[in-house]
C-alpha cells in the first residue's frame, strides 16, 4: 500500500506541475510562438503547436535531469 501511496504522490504532483504550466504558459507566448502552424478555413482551425512542443519538451527534460541528479 505505500507503493500506491508513492505512485498516486508522484502522478499528483506531475498533474499539478503540468497544470501550473499550461496555466502559465498562455503568460509566455506558449501556443503562439513562431513556428506553431494555424490553418483555418472557415469553421475549420487546424492547430499544430510545433515550436511550444517543442520548448515544453526541453524544459521538462531540464527539469527532469535536475531532479534526478538530485536524488
Amino acid at each position: 500500500m505505500e507503493q500506491l501511496g508513492r505512485i498516486l504522490l508522484t502522478v499528483g504532483g506531475v498533474l499539478l506541475l503540468l497544470g501550473i504550466i499550461f496555466t502559465l504558459g498562455g503568460r509566455f507566448g506558449l501556443g503562439h510562438l513562431p513556428g506553431d502552424i494555424v490553418i483555418r478555413r472557415g469553421s475549420f482551425v487546424l492547430y499544430v503547436p510545433l515550436m511550444s512542443g517543442l520548448v515544453l519538451s526541453l524544459v521538462l527534460s531540464l527539469l527532469l535531469y535536475l531532479w534526478q541528479r538530485a536524488r
